[in-house]
């Protein structure tokens, strides 16, 4: 067994431990390999031992590595600040775009998923706290944008995003990934299609267990699986 194997091995045990603390079926919970700056051949390693889901922040990177690894069925989540001019390749490559925060990106979305004859997965990025080096929508903006976005013909409005303040103990962070859910909640009651709009996308490697306690559907592990990053990819 590999590093890399015994990692996602162990992960996995948390993940289910803390489904079972809360009563959940640990099915119901997506881990997503975060990448950036991950090699191909780690990638290839946590493929061979068992993970399906990738998430890159970049997409430039993301493309290398998709190509890279086409011979093997992943599924890619982009899960960065997604510019404008990148929404093209990134509708292109990516199943899922967790990061959208505001209605110019969501019509070209829209517009460039039109244009492949495809509907996107998108989930809402909601700014929490105060750091303004995290993107993400106002939360007194968030219902207006979600009601442009789930208007759109080619957007598949499925949840939620947040890229909480960062504490060294986890539970400082339940607050926040309880109010994202609570959004959620909020949000459904107001959706065209309910039963799709389910996903929170929250958690990372210190804190992911707190985050399924309080309701996560994807939790986003990078350095708990892949090791501390380096500055080559």
């Amino acid at each position: 067994m590999n590093d890399i194997e015994a990692n996602l091995s162990a992960i996995l045990h948390q993940m289910e431990q803390a489904c079972r603390r809360c009563g959940r079926d640990p099915h119901s919970v997506r881990l997503i390999g975060v990448t950036k700056q991950v090699s191909v051949e780690k990638i290839r390693q946590a493929a061979a031992a068992g993970l399906r889901c990738f998430g890159e922040n970049y997409v430039q990177e993301g493309i290398r590595k998709i190509e890279a690894l086409s011979d093997l069925y992943l599924e890619w989540h982009f899960i960065g600040r997604l510019q404008t001019n990148k929404v093209k390749h990134a509708v292109q490559r990516f199943s899922w775009i967790h990061t959208l925060d505001r209605l110019s990106l969501a019509r070209e979305l829209n517009k460039r998923a039109g244009n492949l004859g495809h509907r996107v997965s998108v989930l809402l990025q909601v700014h929490l706290g105060d750091e303004e080096t995290k993107g993400g929508v106002a939360p007194d903006e968030l219902e207006a944008l979600f009601d442009e976005a789930q208007a759109m013909e080619w957007l598949e409005v499925r949840g939620l995003m947040a890229v909480p303040p960062y504490f060294e103990d986890p539970e400082a962070v339940r607050p926040f990934f309880r109010n994202l859910r609570q959004w959620l909640e909020r949000l459904r009651l107001k959706a065209s299609h309910p039963e799709r709009m389910t996903e929170l996308s929250m958690g990372m490697s210190h804190d992911f267990h707190v985050a399924i306690e309080e309701g996560a559907t994807m939790i986003r592990v990078g350095t708990a699986l892949f090791g501390p990053r380096t500055n080559r990819a």
